[in-house]
């Protein structure tokens, strides 16, 4: 059994939707990692929230390509090298988290010599639409 902290205490302490054990261990705490706003996320009837897990080998790379919505990249271990048109490159290490603009046309790399790219990611669209679009 758990409960659900009342908004007011949430709210007071940044943890909403945070909830505790009934042992009374006390509240999970939460670590932001990101925090962006977008415009550009799917505006139809119904969305479709997909959660995937990718790994790149040293010296992978992934096809040229673009997303129609925001995808949100969080590196786990090693370090995701972003190389988005007109933008310098962009190094995402373990623990941290990017913002793929849609629309934009990039690739991603491990340019690492012997450690793996990996990362969760995150992609909020309209039903059945391509996760990316090839440049």
């Amino acid at each position: 059994m758990h409960e659900t902290t009342d908004v007011r205490s949430a709210t007071a302490g940044l943890e909403v939707g945070v909830t505790k054990s009934a042992k009374g261990s006390g509240m999970a705490k939460l670590t932001p990692i990101l925090r962006e706003r977008v415009d550009s996320l799917p505006h139809s009837a119904e969305q479709e929230i997909r959660v995937l897990f990718a790994t790149l080998l040293p010296g992978d790379t992934t096809p040229y390509h673009s997303h129609r919505f925001p995808v949100t990249v969080f590196v786990t271990e090693g370090v995701f090298t972003l190389e988005l048109d007109g933008r310098a490159p962009v190094h995402i290490a373990a623990g941290e988290a990017f913002v793929e603009p849609p629309g934009v046309r990039m690739t991603g790399r491990n340019l690492g010599a012997d450690t793996p790219a990996r990362m969760a990611i995150f992609y909020a669209c309209e039903p059945d639409a391509p996760f990316a679009d090839p440049a």
